[in-house]
């Protein structure tokens, strides 16, 4: 999960290398967020020269400069009677196509690089959407694990207490993400319902069911990586019937990943945490992975303890277990290219990304060179904030969707988006460039939006 170095990227193109130059000088020690915007960069520079415009009004140069940086203190009292103070962010990167839109991270990993990195990506895969939503992305170094509920209820509140006033359902609609489940996500909209003395649905996505939360809205992202994954499957003839899928984390993403991939016939056989991974080559069992790891709120070893046949391994990588399909799904840069090396040796067929930028950029090159199908997170997981536009759908006209109608739906918008990064790397001739095509598709329409809109 280490960050790369900017002595590590590769020259860009003279169109858009000054632009990285001074995003590193602008920011410097902030390692995620350069590798997003290089990773987009190197992609883009046919655009530009197709599309002088662009250049022309410093598209670019605002692009990677957020429109407001939020940065603030939570201070708040645990159990015990002590005070613990945590840092907030609120990055509100573009606003272009829409309200900001993106979740928020609680874990203690978090620092401005990270909600910056996230945010940018947040921009192309909002954008790839077709939704009318703009980019986004906060949250704290404030660990939930481990902590009571009322622990858990106070900081929120604290939280909520300063970044309410920055949100609403025409300005910023926040969402989960890592360590903000449905718990998390009830204590934080009570606490806006409480300070603005209004019940805004449409402000906070991620909601419960039974208070103005869409079906599938849980499962989205992780069916989403598994619907994108299974459209690139299609345009070489092929499935998910049948094969072995190796799956990291443990979260949502994970847990409803190996749910739809075994509903369409494959054998998801790894899941992981950060004490270690766990195998079980019979197919994991999705209800007993979701009562430990949400009930139960348990270390992964628990499966292997509970579950005839499957074996647990402490550390090492998951990605050493032979699979067809591996959907990445834990964090940040979790896929180094020894790890891509692994699974390539292995036999891997197609990788979509479930999490968010989970492959340094040598594992995707490796995975490209060596024909293997891959899908950016930008793309891949984009159903999870898809179901969200879904969410502040129904919110806004006081309709109530069935799950198959919302399954449904999210599966039309994952091809759309499969589609769009398809047709888009194929009129820039790289045709099969997943990672180029999301690139392109998402740019093309926020850099229009922003060249229609003026400078601001």
């Amino acid at each position: 999960m280490t960050a790369l170095s900017p002595a590590s990227f590769h020259p860009l193109d003279a169109a858009v290398q000054p632009v990285f130059d001074t995003v590193l000088t602008r920011s410097p020690h902030e390692p995620e967020f350069h590798q997003a915007v290089h990773e987009v960069l190197q992609s883009i520079a046919p655009v530009l020269a197709a599309h002088p415009e662009y250049v022309d009004g410093g598209i670019l140069e605002r692009l990677v400069e957020p429109e407001r940086q939020i940065l603030f203190r939570v201070p708040w009292v645990d159990d015990s009677g002590k005070l613990q103070v945590n840092r907030g962010y609120r990055i509100q990167f573009s606003s272009v196509l829409g309200p900001y839109k993106g979740g928020l991270r609680f874990h203690p990993s978090v620092n401005l690089s990270i909600i910056k990195f996230l945010g940018f990506e947040q921009i192309f895969k909002n954008a790839l959407t077709g939704q009318g939503i703009g980019g986004g992305k906060g949250g704290s170094d404030f660990d939930p694990h481990g902590r009571s509920n009322a622990e858990v209820m106070r900081f929120c509140q604290s939280f909520m207490n300063e970044l309410y006033r920055h949100l609403g359902e025409h300005t910023d609609v926040p969402a989960g993400d890592i360590g903000v489940g449905g718990r998390e996500i009830g204590y934080l909209f009570g606490q806006y319902r409480k300070v603005t003395n209004r019940h805004e649905s449409g402000m906070f996505t991620g909601k419960g069911t039974g208070w103005g939360g869409a079906e599938v809205r849980t499962e989205a992202t992780g069916y989403g990586a598994v619907f994108f994954a299974q459209e690139m499957l299609a345009v070489k003839g092929d499935s998910f019937e049948g094969k072995r899928v190796g799956i990291s984390g443990s979260g949502n993403v994970a847990i409803y990943a190996i749910q739809k991939a075994t509903q369409l016939g494959a054998v998801p056989v790894t899941a992981s945490d950060s004490s270690g991974y766990v195998v079980d080559d019979a197919g994991i069992d999705v209800d007993l992975l979701r009562h430990i790891k949400e009930v139960e709120r348990a270390r992964i070893v628990e499966y292997a303890n509970r579950r005839p046949g499957a074996r647990f391994i402490e550390g090492g990588s998951v990605w050493e277990v032979p699979v067809d399909i591996a959907v990445p799904s834990a964090t940040q840069n979790e896929v180094s290219l020894a790890d891509a090396q692994a699974l390539i040796a292995n036999g891997v067929r197609a990788v979509s990304e479930g999490a968010n930028m989970p492959c340094v950029p040598e594992a995707v090159e490796a995975f490209q060179k060596a024909g293997v199908l891959f899908a950016p997170g930008k793309a891949a997981n984009a159903g999870g904030v898809a179901t969200s536009a879904l969410e502040m759908s129904q919110n806004a006209s006081r309709q109530r969707w069935t799950f198959g109608d919302s399954e449904n739906k999210l599966r039309e918008i994952m091809g759309d988006i499969h589609r769009a990064s398809f047709d888009a790397a194929a009129r820039y001739g790289v045709e099969g460039d997943y990672v180029a095509g999301a690139n392109i598709a998402g740019f093309e329409r926020v850099a229009a939006a922003m060249l229609a809109q003026g400078v601001i």
